[in-house]
C-alpha cells in the first residue's frame, strides 16, 4: 500500500499541476467554457457570468497549488478534502454534459488537449478512484520538509501562477492551440473531409414511430428505415420530437466552422483570404472593447491601406452598433457581422488583430502589443 500510495500521490499532484499550467497559459478559454455551463439550457446559472474570469483564474490556480501541496505532503488531510471537492464537483458536470450533450468540450486541459465529454467523465472517474486509494494510504503521505520551506514554496507559486494569468491576459497565450494560431491557414482550417481525400464523420438519424392504431412505439435508425420500406406503413408515423441524430462513424471534421465575411449580405470570404494581405480587425463586442485600442486600430488601418493592405474588421455587435461605431470612428473600411464563439476563438483579447496573406494567419496581436505598418510588411 505504501509505494502504491506514493505512485498514486506522485500521477495526481503531477497530473494537476499540468491540467491547472495548461489551462494557465489562457485562462480566457476557460472562462468562456464556464459561460457555457452556466448557459440556461445547462445548469441555468446565469447570474455568474460577469464573474467566469475570477472563477476560471481561482479554479485554475487552486488545482496548481493543490497539485503541489499534494506532492510536498503538505496538510494532506486539508489537501485531500480539496482534491475531493474538486473532483466530485467536476465529475457531476461532465457527467451531466455527456448524458445530456450540452457541453461538447469540459475544456480540462484546454485546446491543447480536447476530449470528449465521455472521455472527461471517465478522466475524473479514474481520477476519484485515485484519490480514494489517497485517503486509504494516507498514513504514508508525509512532508517532504518543513511546514515553513513549503509553504514558502506555496506561496511563490501562487504569486508566479498570478503574474503568468496577468502575462497572457494582457497580451495572448504563450502557446495558441487554436486554427487560428500563427502559422495556420484559415482556408485548409475550413476544407471539408472531402476536399482532402479524408473520411467524414457520418451521422444517423434515429426514428421513433407510433402505430396511430394501437399506440406501440418502435425505434429505427435511417438504414433500416429506407430498406424495411418503413415509410409506406401509412400506420406507422413518426414522432418528430423524439428523433434524435447518432454517431455511426468518427471521420475528420474541419476545425474551422462559421468563419464567414459578410458584408451588405454578400458573402466576401473568399476574397479576402484569397489577398496577398489582410489586416484582420477583431472585436467580438464593440461596446465592451478597450476605447483607445480601438481609436490606434484605425490610424493603424489608414496607415495599411496607403501601403497596399486590405483591412477588413469582425464583430459581434448589432448591426446598429457597428454603424454607429463606424460613423464615430469614422473607419472607412469594411465590417462584417461575424459569430461570437468564432471571433472568441480566433483571438482572446477584445479587440485584437491579425495579418492574414492569402488566408494564413502570418501575425497575431493583443491590443495592447498593436504593430507598426512597418513590422507588418516586414512579415509579408
Amino acid at each position: 500500500m505504501k509505494y502504491l500510495t506514493h505512485l498514486i500521490r506522485f500521477l495526481v499532484g503531477a497530473l494537476f499541476i499540468f491540467s491547472g499550467l495548461v489551462k494557465l497559459n489562457d485562462p480566457m478559454g476557460l472562462s468562456f467554457k464556464l459561460h457555457d455551463y452556466f448557459a440556461p439550457d445547462v445548469l441555468n446559472m446565469e447570474w455568474l457570468n460577469p464573474f467566469t474570469l475570477e472563477l476560471a483564474l481561482f479554479v485554475i490556480i487552486l488545482e496548481v497549488l493543490l497539485g503541489v501541496a499534494l506532492l510536498l505532503g503538505y496538510q494532506k488531510k486539508g489537501t485531500l478534502l480539496l482534491l475531493s471537492g474538486m473532483i466530485v464537483f467536476f465529475t457531476f458536470l461532465t457527467f451531466y454534459s455527456a448524458y445530456f450533450n450540452k457541453v461538447t468540450d469540459c475544456g480540462c486541459f484546454g485546446d491543447a488537449i480536447p476530449l470528449t465529454p465521455w472521455q472527461s467523465f471517465y478522466k475524473d472517474v479514474i481520477l476519484s478512484l485515485a484519490i480514494l486509494i489517497l485517503w486509504l494510504g494516507q498514513r504514508h503521505i508525509q512532508r517532504l520538509s518543513q511546514k515553513r520551506w513549503i509553504e514558502g514554496m506555496l506561496l511563490l507559486c501562487l504569486v508566479a501562477c498570478s503574474l503568468l494569468a496577468n502575462s497572457v491576459l494582457q497580451h495572448l497565450p504563450f502557446k495558441d492551440f487554436r486554427p487560428y494560431a500563427v502559422g495556420k491557414s484559415i482556408k485548409e482550417g475550413m476544407m471539408s473531409a472531402e476536399e482532402r481525400g479524408l473520411d467524414p464523420t457520418e451521422y444517423g438519424t434515429i426514428y421513433t414511430l407510433k402505430n396511430d392504431q394501437t399506440g406501440e412505439l418502435q425505434v429505427v435508425d435511417s438504414k433500416a428505415y429506407i430498406e424495411d420500406e418503413w415509410w409506406k406503413r401509412s400506420e406507422w408515423v413518426i414522432q418528430d420530437e423524439l428523433t434524435e441524430q447518432k454517431l455511426i462513424k468518427k471521420g475528420y471534421e474541419p476545425p474551422i466552422h462559421d468563419f464567414e465575411f459578410m458584408i451588405d449580405d454578400e458573402d466576401r470570404t473568399e476574397a479576402y483570404l484569397s489577398a496577398p494581405s489582410v489586416l484582420f480587425v477583431v472585436s467580438r463586442k464593440l461596446e465592451t472593447a478597450n476605447a483607445d485600442a480601438l481609436s490606434a486600430i484605425g490610424l493603424l488601418a489608414q496607415e495599411c491601406a496607403a501601403n497596399g493592405i486590405q483591412v477588413i474588421a469582425g464583430s459581434a455587435s448589432s448591426e446598429e452598433t457597428i454603424a454607429e461605431f463606424r460613423t464615430s470612428h469614422q473607419w472607412d473600411f469594411p465590417m462584417a457581422m461575424m459569430d461570437e464563439t468564432t471571433l472568441k476563438t480566433v483571438v482572446r483579447t477584445n479587440p485584437g488583430v491579425l495579418l492574414l496573406q492569402e488566408g494564413k494567419v502570418v501575425g497575431k496581436w493583443a491590443h495592447v502589443d498593436l504593430p507598426s505598418v512597418d513590422e507588418l510588411l516586414n512579415l509579408l
